[in-house]
């Protein structure tokens, strides 16, 4: 039983979490972003037209460049509530992405009362509550709410079923509830991003290794326990992409269960080239917006690029021939595509190390630890303290906030405090060895990092219990 004191503190985070996502709704700039409208696009096609596309000259064609999560939840709240609040039902999509954010918190607030303590399932639940950059995005039209959750439920739900095998077999039926519900999250995941695969493979990989750990008896008997887990997980995380999967083979006849790397549709040719020599020289947000965000819709201008963009005079005036090509035609044709692909070939042959280890090793440093300035339209540019004093110091604070949540959660993987390491750290390394290789350097990408941080985090300040905490560390 709770104590009436932490009822009310608990009250009192909720409440507060609460205000907060609300205050993000009324008072933000309207959440509409650039992906925003091809997302609706997509979903409002398929139920008005029942095409899965976009329009081109008042025809519709298929196209597999989103996964349909989004899309679909878009276009269901534009049904139901475009007619009953005209011009507003965008609100309603705010509302329902600040419910999952907040039903994620109490998700791992539980966990950590059932598994740690009352004292660690509060400062979970109020990093949840209180983390601005998660709440911030409630109101903002993308996915990241909703990725957000599916992480958030994911780690909850594997989190039960371990502790599930970990109590043997009288808790089977409670085991194979957590496990439908945890590939219930990573479908969720996977139908909203690409790369909530990662999601999906990482508690695959958990919740072999933890329950083989967990049962007793010979080594066969261990695998095959952690094998019955695993198959019942990713046949329930599976499923929901069967239509998905199908739909793409009829229509483009590629099987493609998730999406394209470059969001392009089969018969299409991305500029792969642009983006690898891209990748020789970008690492940080600015960089995104000053060149990789004009593609197909404004000039490059070529003095915007950092000094690093060019290793010599002569490679700098080929570059600006190329940009000047670009300019012309906003667009990159198969030979212009080709001639950055060389360039791009040329300065990693110069600088292997830079761009297999140094780039890739900033690239995601710039997204975890750069001041969210994204969500808070702030200027990227943010430590330009004599233009906007004010937008600065905001963003020094957000930056500290959000680096001394990181420190705290490397902190107690450090001192071995954070339950299914490889679990757990395992989904963090391999998201952050995708984001090596994304040539759209965000800070959004990081955010689903924040679930585990929240639990670790809390777990920098008290220590789990000894019962069964050797095999949650191992």
């Amino acid at each position: 039983m709770q104590s009436s004191p932490l009822r009310s503190r608990r009250a009192l985070w909720i409440a507060a979490g609460i205000l907060l996502r609300l205050a993000f709704i009324a008072f933000a700039r309207p959440g509409y972003w650039g992906d925003t409208a091809g997302y609706l696009e997509l979903g409002h096609n398929l139920f008005h037209h029942g095409v899965y596309g976009l329009a081109d000259n008042g025809s519709f064609a298929p196209s597999l460049y989103r996964l349909p999560g989004y899309p679909l939840f878009l276009a269901t709240m534009e049904l139901l509530f475009a007619k009953i609040w005209p011009g507003s039902w965008i609100n309603a999509v705010f509302l329902v992405q600040a419910a999952a954010d907040l039903a994620g918190g109490l998700l791992l607030a539980s966990l950590a009362r059932r598994q740690f303590s009352p004292r660690s399932a509060e400062i979970v639940l109020a990093l949840a509550m209180l983390c601005p950059f998660t709440a911030a995005y409630a109101a903002i039209a993308l996915t990241e709410s909703l990725s957000v959750f599916a992480v958030s439920l994911g780690v909850y739900a594997a989190g039960r079923a371990l502790l599930a095998a970990q109590a043997g077999g009288r808790h089977r039926w409670a085991l194979g509830r957590a496990l439908v519900l945890a590939g219930c999250a990573a479908a969720l995941a996977m139908l909203l991003r690409p790369d909530g695969v990662l999601l999906f493979a990482a508690l695959a990989a958990g919740l072999f290794w933890y329950t083989a750990r967990c049962a007793r008896g010979p080594w066969t008997h261990r695998l095959k326990a952690g094998a019955a887990s695993a198959a019942l997980y990713c046949l329930v995380a599976l499923v929901p992409l069967a239509p998905w999967t199908l739909r793409n083979w009829r229509a483009f006849h590629v099987f493609q269960p998730l999406s394209s790397r470059y969001q392009n549709d089969p018969g299409e040719t991305p500029s792969v080239g642009f983006y690898r020599w891209a990748l020789t020289w970008s690492y940080e947000y600015t960089s995104t917006l000053d060149s990789l965000c004009c593609i197909g819709e404004s000039q490059i201008d070529i003095n915007l690029l950092p000094a690093r963009a060019f290793d010599s005079p002569q490679q700098r005036e080929l570059t600006a021939r190329l940009l000047a090509q670009y300019n012309g035609e906003l667009s990159i044709a198969p030979e212009l595509d080709a001639r950055f692909a060389a360039l791009a070939a040329e300065r990693i042959r110069a600088h292997p190390l830079r761009f297999y280890l140094v780039l890739p090793v900033l690239r995601v440093a710039d997204m975890a630890f750069r001041p969210r300035t994204e969500a808070f339209y702030l200027d990227a540019y943010w430590w330009r303290f004599g233009r906007h004093p004010g937008q600065t110091l905001i963003a020094v604070l957000l930056g500290l906030i959000n680096l001394a949540s990181m420190a705290l959660a490397a902190w107690a993987f450090l001192r071995r405090r954070v339950p299914w390491p490889w679990m757990l750290g395992g989904y963090i390394l391999a998201r952050c060895l995708m984001l090596t290789t994304m040539y759209y350097a965000e800070q959004r990408y990081t955010l689903e990092f924040f679930p585990i941080v929240f639990i670790a985090a809390a777990l920098a300040f008290s220590e789990m219990p000894r019962a069964g905490s050797e095999a949650m560390r191992a």
